[in-house]
Parts: structure tokens; sequence; C-alpha cells
């Protein structure tokens, strides 16, 4: 019995060493399996196959990034107006699979998708550092959600420069020369500077980054960089924007130099970059070849969490991004229809690519099915919701009919603000089912707010041009339509010319001339009825709610009822020629507000100030004036600086159009 008793330990020891040498062989095997987490920072999520370290450590890097921006722009608040997504992967093998083939036959360390929707980038982790491939990328994204429109010069010269960042733990180094410009900077033949500012042949050099253009770019913004004149800068978009002063004149106004002197200027600034200098400020030190060193947060000090994904969401995460790849995308698609196939892998995320896929080819029946499907999954899917709302606008806009089910539509856009509220996209698609429901000073709300996110789209001033005619503020509108109908956008462009146009028959009639276009995404007022859309996703939807659809809105404007004969186009004599519109020219004028006397409310009067000039401009009503920068106007405003457009002469010194707060 003592034998038996003493020899139970060593079979166990036995066993347990079979088990760990068992599992030791085994050990490989499940390392090379997919494994995919999603490591989550205060502003980026990463989606990978690898491990929780280099997911950490993409993170952190992208926080680093972001950090640095807000640093070189001065920026406390930053706006992310579109969701961003990150995948990286492990392997050279798992990222030549996704990698658009247009990149060239090399395995490259990153990329960056854009899309209407959300932007991607994706990292090859076998790769140092593979956040640097898509920084200049990064760089580009961000200014147009956080920098007013500006020049070509401008946003390639900041890629550039932001190009050139390395980080480690503690700081951040930027400045060096990116791309071997200094070569092309040392030959005498540079670009006159009013050609490089007013961006001519500018599509000449944008077959390489290796040109002049993007060369003197980079030095450009290098010197406003490091030597502090972005505010200079300010002004002289300000000069050359709003005010359409000539490059030369608007050089000299705002940085007190001719172009030649700026010229030399930055030619003396390239030479000085081969010179060590001393440091000039405490976080922002130049160093050997023109670099500054500046600081950011530890990785150590970097919050993150992360979350275990089931094998078939992460390959479904990284097909719904490879089905936006032409060359791509009927592989993803059929692994999404792979994965939709098996009950045990089925997943909203696959659901919810393969609605998208089918609403971009116009599949409208067929895509809310499968976006119904996922909704069964997981109902609270802020991604299901929004294309829910898409594919609604998506349908009416084809068929030129009206939104069907229009409170569904914003019901789901709702839901998906409430996940992003900087989602931007789906503050305009609110703004645009609010007006069609009639709720004209709730569109204005929300397209305020969707202009301050993405300050640089264009199609954003239209439709709020579009809700301003709506609100029947001719003034407000006719400034906006007077901008655009120079806009870089032709669509946007034409729209606006036509819609000027014919704005004087719709004051009058409160219809618009036929055949104008009338822009997106609001539809068409009248067509054929859109596909019967249903909205399951919806939780507090009833079932009545989600399978009929609504009927139309009310139109957003009334027509004025005029006599049958004068309506009508066959009879002889025309109608009454319509009103002389206000014809003063809209002025600009940017300085400092004094006061605001609201003693006559609604109107208002504001005492502005700019240089030895005082003017008191005046609103009728307060309420409906046009705001940028502020959700409310306030009485209580004073010392704050301004841009406003007004017209000359009125009650007071002028009457304002617009009031833009910095």
């Amino acid at each position: 019995m003592t034998d038996r008793i003493h020899s139970l330990p060593s079979r166990l020891i036995l066993l347990a060493v079979a088990l760990l040498l068992g599992g030791a062989l085994l050990a490989p095997a499940r390392s090379d399996e997919p494994h995919w987490i999603r490591v989550n920072s205060s502003h980026f999520s990463v989606v990978t196959d690898a491990d929780e370290k280099h997911g950490r450590d993409v993170v952190v890097r992208f926080e680093q990034m972001r950090a640095v921006f807000g640093q070189l722009l001065a920026r406390n608040r930053i706006n992310m107006s579109e969701p961003l997504d990150i995948i990286a992967l492990r392997s050279d093998e798992e990222y030549s699979r996704v990698v658009p083939v247009r990149q060239g036959q090399g395995i490259g360390a990153g990329f960056f998708l854009p899309g209407e929707d959300r932007n991607y980038f994706v990292l090859n982790l076998a790769k140092e550092e593979s956040w640097r491939a898509v920084s200049r990328e990064f760089a580009r994204v961000f200014l147009n959600y956080n920098y007013p429109p500006t020049q070509p010069w401008f946003d390639e010269g900041f890629a550039e420069y932001f190009s050139s960042l390395r980080l480690d733990n503690k700081q951040a180094q930027i400045g060096e020369d990116p791309e071997s410009f200094t070569e092309l900077l040392s030959t005498p033949s540079w670009l006159p500077i009013p050609d490089l500012f007013a961006g001519r042949d500018v599509s000449a050099h944008q077959s390489s980054q290796h040109t002049l253009f993007y060369a003197q770019s980079w030095i450009v913004m290098h010197y406003l960089l490091t030597q502090n004149k972005l505010p200079e800068t300010g002004t002289y978009f300000d000069l050359v924007q709003n005010q359409k002063l000539p490059v030369e004149e608007a050089i000299q106004k705002a940085y007190g130099m001719t172009s030649a002197q700026f010229a030399q200027a930055l030619k003396d600034h390239f030479h000085s970059l081969a010179q060590p200098s001393p440091g000039l400020e405490k976080g922002k030190q130049p160093t050997a070849g023109g670099s500054q060193i500046l600081g950011v947060t530890p990785d150590d000090q970097i919050g993150s969490s992360t979350q275990q994904l089931a094998d078939a969401e992460g390959q479904a995460l990284v097909a719904e991004m490879s089905i936006r790849i032409p060359e791509h995308r009927e592989q993803a698609m059929q692994q999404l229809e792979s994965i939709t196939s098996q009950p045990k892998t089925d997943n909203v995320v696959a659901r919810r690519g393969l609605g998208w896929e089918h609403m971009e080819k116009k599949e409208f029946d067929r895509a809310v099915e499968e976006l119904n499907n996922g909704a069964n999954l997981n109902p609270k899917d802020p991604w299901l919701h929004y294309y829910l709302a898409l594919v609604r606008l998506r349908a009416a806009q084809s068929g030129g009919g009206s939104i069907q089910g229009l409170p569904n539509m914003m019901q789901d856009l709702r839901l998906a603000l409430d996940w992003d509220p900087e989602f931007a996209e789906a503050r305009n698609m609110l703004a645009m089912a609010q007006l069609e429901g009639g709720g004209v000073h709730a569109a204005m709300d929300s397209m305020r707010v969707a202009l301050q996110l993405s300050p640089r789209k264009q199609n954003y001033v239209l439709n709020m041009a579009q809700i301003y005619l709506a609100g029947k503020n001719w003034d407000a509108a006719t400034a906006l339509l007077e901008r655009l109908k120079n806009s870089p956008d032709s669509q946007v462009a034409k729209s606006a010319g036509e819609q000027l146009e014919g704005l004087p028959m719709l004051k009058k009639y409160g219809v618009r001339p036929q055949g104008e276009t009338k822009p997106q995404p609001q539809p068409a007022a009248s067509a054929p009825s859109a596909p019967s859309l249903s909205s399951s996703s919806s939780p507090s939807a009833s079932s009545a709610t989600s399978s009929k659809p609504a009927q139309p809105p009310p139109k957003t404007e009334k027509q004025n009822p005029q006599p049958a004969e004068e309506a009508s186009a066959d009879h002889p004599e025309p109608p009454p020629a319509p009103p002389q519109p206000d014809r003063r020219p809209i002025q600009f004028l940017k300085g400092k507000l004094v006061a605001v006397d609201c003693s006559q409310a609604p109107s208002a009067t504001l005492t502005v100030s700019a240089g030895a000039k005082v003017l008191k401009l005046r609103t009728e009503n307060y309420k409906s004036l046009m705001l940028i920068g502020a959700d409310d106007f306030s009485c209580e405003w004073k010392s704050r600086s301004v841009a406003v457009n007004y017209r000359a002469g009125g009650k007071a010194d002028g009457d304002l159009v617009s009031v833009e707060l910095e």
C-alpha cells in the first residue's frame, strides 16, 4: 500500500511532462492561426491579427501623430469628422492580399484608402515603423477637417513637412528633408512665388513627389512653421480668398514684404538649415538639418484597452475594407458570402459589407435585406443604422423621388450620431432629411455643425444655401451662392450659378425655373416612388412603421397662389416682372466685434471695428442671421474677432448678411 501511495506522484509527474511536451509541439501550429484583436485608445481603434504589443504600438503612434498635428497648427480641439479605421496585418503575405495593385509589385509598409463614409489606414507590421508610410496622408486627412480651404502649396507643403516625422518614447522630431528635396532646391531655378502661391501649372508637377513644386511647397511650410508665421498666413488666405486681392498684393499686406523679398527670405532660410543652431524655446529646439523637437505624451502614459474578436469577425473587417478596392472586390465578396453562409460564422460586419456592395450597385432592395439580416444579429451596430439611412437617400436620388421612410431615416442617423457625434456626413444627411420634412430651423442647426466639422466641404455650403432658400433668408443664401459660383468643384459651381439665376423667380412665385438642377443630397420633389425600405434595425420603430414607407413629407416652401390665367403657360400675356432684388453689392470686413445692441429685439446692431473704421451693422432678425463658428446668436458678445458680410446702407452703416466668429 505504501509503495502504491509513493508511486502515484511519479505517475502524475510523467503525465504532466507528457502534456507539456505535447503542448510545446502544438504551440507553433496555434500561433500560426489567425487571432484577431481590437486595440482602442482615446481617439483611434486598431484591428490586428498580431499580438497586443504590436497593436498597442500602432495606436500609440497614431495618438502621438495627432498630438503633433495639433501642436504644429496650434489647435487645442482636433476634429475627426469621418470615421477612421486602422487595420494592421502581421505579415507580408497577408498584406499582399489586400494592397492595391496600383501601388506596384513591391511589398510596402502601408496604404491609405479614402471613402465617402470612412477612411482606412492599412499597415504591414512586417515592416519597421509602418505608420510612417501613411503619415503624409494622415496630415492631409486632418487638414481637411481642421483647417479652412487653402491653396495647393499649403496642403502639399504641410503634408511633406509632416511626413518627416519620427517618434520615440518621449519626443517627436520633424522637419528634416523627407524626399531628397535639398538637391532640387540647391539649383538657382525656383518657381516665382506668385506662380507657386497661385497654383499655376500644378497639374504638371503632380506626376512625381520629387519635383520643384513639392520641394518649394515643403520649404515654404518649413519657413512658416519654424518662424511662427501661420497667423500672417491666415491673413494672406483671407485677403486672397475672401477679399479677392491679387497674390502679389496679398503677400505684401500679409507678410510685410514683396514676393521677391519673400523668395529671398525662403532661400536664406533654406541655406541656414545646414547649420546647427541653438534651441529657441523649450519644447521646440531646432537641430541640425532644420528639424525641431516636440514633446509628446510618453508611450506608457497613453491609455488603451484590448478586445478579443472572433476570427470570422476579424476576417470580415478586412474583407469589408477590401471590397472597396476594385481588384480585390470579387474575392472579398466571396469571402463575405462564405462567412454569412454558416450560422456559426455569420456576423453583422459581413452583412453590412454585403449591404454596402449592393447599395453601390444600386441594388437597393438586396442592400436593405442584408442590412436587416445584420440587424437581427446585432441591432445596436451603428454602421447598420448609417447605411440604412444612406440606402434610403441613394434610392431617392436614383429614382428621382422623395425619401421613403423619412422618420426612420432620421432615427437611424441620430443613432449613428450618438455613436460618433463628429460624423460630419451623418450631420449633413440629417440636415437635408430635416429640411425635406419641413424642419428648416432644425436643418440649419444640423448643417452648422456639419460645416464646423468639415469646413472644406463645398457641397455642405451648397446645402446650407438650400436651407436658407427654404427659410426665405434670401441674403444669406445669395452670399453663399455668390461664393460657390466660382467653386473649384464644377458641379457645385454649376448648381450655384443656376440657383442665382433662378432666385428672382423663386422669390416671386415660390418655384424654381424649369430645368434648374436641384442640388444633392436633397432629391427632386416629385418622381416615381423609391423602393420600399424596411428598417428593422431601429429598435424603437414599430413594425408598421418599419415595413410601410412613410407618406411624402410636406414641402419646405409653399407656392404663392396665383390667378389661373397668370400661371398658365398658354396665356398671351407674360406674368408681371418679379420685384428687383437687392442689388447692393455684398462687402466683406474682418475686425473686432466691440458690442451688440439688442434693445430693439429681434433686430440687433453690431459695432465692428477694423483699424480706424468703425461700422454699425444691423440685422432685422438675429434669430435668422447666418452664423459661422457659433450655434446661437448672443447679445452678450464683445471683444470677439469676427468676419462679416454686409450690404452698405439701410438703417445703419450696413445690413448684415452673415457673421463668422473666430
